[in-house]
């Protein structure tokens, strides 16, 4: 069980609001920076997490317009498989089913065809995002809206019958799907908003697995699209989930099989300035008990940063020569942040607290970039 999940368990969901000592509107801030939508169109310059209470009537009212923009121009139709007893061939002639019935008597042929239908994976999880998100909004205007745009969807033939993450991973836009691309990404974050909504109340979450990951999984993800979101137009390339490889010269045959690889969370290049930034994230308390003294960095996670910095110097790689580190942890009511420079490479040790307002939380995400900025003397 990791620290701050062992903080978040202790607290249970002792108010309304709340998951453990998270308040659910920090979460929802959490997957605003993590979604789609605060990339898309500039959505992440017009202050949605200023007002993070009213998130989801916010994103009620983004859905529902981006819903009524598509039904203006017709949703989008999509290809279904079916199988038919009809009168004319269409399709391909499914002969074992047709001489097993003997439909050719009766002027019938079996046939699998595709045909153009409204009812598409993609239409079925807005419909549901629509209801989903009209449960927990506070304002009934926008409720009302957003039932009246899924019975509207249901009358044209989108069936309730909603499509899996999974299944959704798989659904490509084409250069004309630009409108349904920003449709969906609202959708998504739609269906996150509810998901921390619908865990506080009466029930206790037991968070120090399943949880534990979605929320450490989460974080990351929400610190990588909040700077590309911000640090974007000042020059800064945000480049989140890439690897590094090791400088091998030699090796035996079966080293690939069992060499780890190097993932990073969120690199930060600013090619101008000569500046890179590699941020590791994690979701345990960022120090541990030592053998001679109460406080310690984990040596593991030390280690690691230090590999992620040391091992691509010399690459031929100008911003990796001086890269500069920064391991974030999340946390319950604590705040750390340290820095040391080791071998030219400037590594910052910070957490960021959770419960703090959402104001404070942005202002600590970016007081971690300035002074490694300002630090690095480039």
């Amino acid at each position: 069980m990791t620290a701050v999940a062992e903080q978040v368990e202790s607290a249970s969901m002792s108010a309304e609001g709340f998951i453990g000592r998270i308040p659910v509107r920090n979460l929802w801030l959490l997957m605003l920076y993590a979604s789609d939508l605060f990339r898309t169109r500039g959505i992440g310059k017009i202050g949605l997490e200023d007002r993070p209470d009213d998130l989801p009537d916010l994103v009620a009212e983004i859905l529902a317009h981006a819903v009524e923009v598509r039904q203006r121009r017709r949703l989008s139709l999509g290809y279904r498989s079916r199988d038919a007893v009809i009168n004319r061939v269409r399709g391909r002639i499914d002969v074992l089913t047709t001489e097993r019935h003997q439909l050719m008597d009766r002027g019938l042929v079996a046939c699998r065809f595709d045909e153009l239908t409204i009812d598409t994976p993609r239409n079925r999880f807005v419909r549901a995002a629509l209801e989903s998100i009209s449960r927990i909004v506070q304002r009934k205007d926008v409720a009302h809206r957003c039932r009246a745009l899924a019975g509207g969807m249901k009358a044209m033939g989108v069936s309730g019958d909603a499509p899996t993450r999974a299944q959704m991973s798989t659904d490509r836009f084409g250069r004309n799907d630009a409108d349904d691309r920003f449709m969906v990404a609202a959708a998504k974050l739609a269906f996150d908003l509810v998901l921390p909504t619908e865990a506080s109340g009466a029930n206790v979450l037991s968070l120090p697995d399943r949880e534990a990951t979605w929320v450490r999984r989460l974080f990351e993800r929400a610190v990588g699209g909040f700077y590309e979101v911000v640090l974007s137009p000042q020059g800064w390339r945000v480049l989140c989930g890439g690897t590094m490889g090791w400088q091998i010269e030699q090796k035996t045959a079966g080293i690939d099989k069992i060499l780890p690889t190097m993932r990073t969370d969120v690199v930060l290049d600013h090619p101008s300035n000569g500046q890179r930034i590699v941020i590791d994230t994690k979701f345990t308390s960022i120090v541990t008990s030592g053998w001679y003294r109460e406080e310690t960095l984990r040596s593991g996670y030390v280690y690691q940063i230090y590999a992620y910095l040391r091992s691509q110097v010399g690459c031929g790689d100008a911003l990796a020569d001086h890269a500069s580190g920064l391991l974030l942890h999340p946390a319950i009511g604590q705040m750390v942040d340290e820095t040391v420079l080791i071998q030219g490479h400037r590594i910052r040790f910070a957490t960021v607290d959770l419960t703090a307002s959402t104001a404070d939380i942005r202002s600590q995400l970016l007081r971690f970039f300035d002074p490694i900025q300002s630090v690095t003397g480039q």
